[in-house]
């Protein structure tokens, strides 16, 4: 197990955020929110001593909220919560997704102002450092009351009464494995069933991987974009500094700045010696049109980086126990920079496809054999990965419609407009997936394309691209399934060492 990670609830980065969820890394509270925690319980154990009316404390929730439960059933009542809202259903979500929400929540509970016991919030801990993830099915969050459904799988797994899943993707009793592990199912008092649920931890999770997911995308998306510009014969004149100078965009000049590097000492990509027309916008607009994916990545994360320390389930416990109700559990800039960011990445693919498709159309490619063939019309090539990536873009120009567009209420009206941002979520996750296979394609393309250009070389970049390719598939001498091939240079891409190979070359 690697060094722990100490958890206060306001310094989580994002990066540490991959360690715990990705890498394993071990988490802990610190003396402060140990301290803090502890103080906040106090101040809900003084109020429940006292009959006051607290919401979601000593009353129920949602639509519910104005009836006043009896003090002898209030931790019944936080029991009945987890059960009732634990309605899920789908796909069981992946681990990382999982664990994600499990550091969210944990560290939304260190700052001390939800009301739960130490032990609560060191059990969530413990639960991370072992490796248990509970079973949580995809659908059922509306993304406003905070994520409730998921966020109850999870508490039902922490009470014993739901499932974990193993490494092998199996679904255990909760029961079972806690047994295992020694561990003895955690009996909620006030306050602490509501703090479980009320809270962002599905959509901050999923924007916290989509961000990280999308800024590898867009690192090999500029890579595969320099190997096409170069099979493609392209100006670089489109992409002088001067031209995102002038229009006052620093995302732009920072891919053009990247695309320079990576075409550097080509033989390819070199000044027209007569005027012959100007590239296509593909080529040509590079910079704008992946300057705008980093200003949608830039928005993201910055929402991202926020909701990872923030604390969001309600009511929250204030000093002079004050506590104050509200509404910090609605998801939508969550959902609104997920929506966001889904359909910069589907700009990414539509533009990394139709590069691949000039690179096989014999009256577009600038010389190159029909869909980069062997033996045009004996063999295929690349003519069908082509349409592989037509029908991926296709079906995110369906996702891609914004899920926080529309709003259903729920919980009788008290809940009159939510966000939706835990299938915007969904989406961005397919989204990714299928942008990255698009790109994986345009790499596969665009190599063949730089192989057919010989003896000229293109750039420092395109070459070192192209032997970080060649590392994994052949070249194609003859037709054969290129499916494996996509397959393994999309999860070369999902793991960020095509870029680092080339980085390792070539600094971009």
């Amino acid at each position: 197990m690697t060094e722990s990670l100490p958890l206060d609830g306001r310094s989580l980065t994002l990066e540490q955020f991959l360690a715990v969820t990705r890498g394993g890394c071990a988490v802990s509270l610190t003396p402060g929110s140990i301290a803090a925690l502890a103080s906040s319980r106090r101040a809900v154990e003084r109020a429940v001593a006292a009959g006051r009316a607290v919401y979601g404390v000593t009353t129920g929730f949602g639509a519910l909220s104005e009836v006043v439960v009896p003090s002898a059933r209030l931790k019944e009542l936080q029991v009945s919560l987890v059960r009732s809202h634990a309605s899920g259903t789908g796909p069981a979500l992946g681990s990382d997704v999982v664990r994600g929400m499990l550091l969210l929540r944990l560290n939304s509970l260190a700052r001390g102002l939800s009301g739960v016991r130490v032990e609560l919030a060191e059990r969530l801990a413990e639960l991370l450092n072992r490796g248990l993830t509970p079973y949580v099915p995809e659908q059922g969050s509306v993304g406003a009351s905070g994520d409730l459904a998921p966020l109850a799988h999870l508490a039902l797994a922490v009470l014993g009464e739901g499932a974990f899943v193993e490494r092998d993707g199996t679904a255990r009793p909760a029961r079972e494995l806690l047994e295992r592990e020694g561990l003895s199912p955690v009996e909620l008092v006030e306050k602490e069933g509501v703090s479980l649920l009320n809270g962002t931890s599905l959509m901050a999770s999923y924007l916290a991987l989509g961000v990280a997911d999308a800024r590898e995308l867009l690192d090999g998306a500029t890579v595969a974009a320099a190997m096409a510009f170069d099979a493609l014969q392209g100006s670089p004149g489109s992409l002088d500094d001067r031209l995102g100078e002038a229009r006052n965009a620093p995302e732009e000049r920072s891919v053009a700045r990247s695309l320079r590097a990576l075409l550097e000492g080509s033989g390819l990509a070199v000044a027209h010696s007569r005027w012959s027309g100007q590239d296509p916008y593909t080529l040509r607009c590079l910079p704008q049109v992946l300057g705008a994916v980093r200003v949608a990545l830039g928005l993201a994360e910055s929402v991202a980086s926020r909701e990872l320390n923030a604390v969001s389930d309600n009511p929250l416990v204030f000093e002079g126990d004050d506590f104050v109700s509200g509404g910090n559990f609605h998801g939508q800039s969550l959902a609104f920079a997920l929506d966001a960011l889904a359909l910069a990445v589907q700009y990414l693919a539509g533009f990394s496809e139709r590069r691949t498709a000039r690179l096989v159309h014999p009256a577009l490619n600038r010389g190159l054999p029909a869909f980069l063939a062997p033996e045009p019309g004996v063999s295929s090539g690349f003519m069908v990965p082509q349409y592989l990536a037509a029908a991926l873009v296709n079906e995110n120009t369906a996702l891609v419609h914004p899920a926080s567009a529309t709003s259903l209420p729920t919980s009788a009206d008290q809940e009159d407009y939510v966000s939706m941002g835990a299938w915007a979520g969904a989406k961005l996750h397919r989204v990714l997936a299928n942008a990255r296979r698009v790109v994986a394609v345009e790499w596969l393309v665009a190599g063949a394309a730089l192989e057919h250009r010989r003896p000229k070389a293109g750039g420092r970049g395109s070459e070192a691209a192209l032997r970080a390719l060649r590392s994994r598939v052949g070249p194609w001498e003859r037709d054969r399934s290129p499916a494996p091939d996509i397959a393994k240079v999309a999860d070369a891409l999902a793991r960020g060492e095509l870029v680092r190979e080339v980085r390792a070359a070539v600094p971009f």
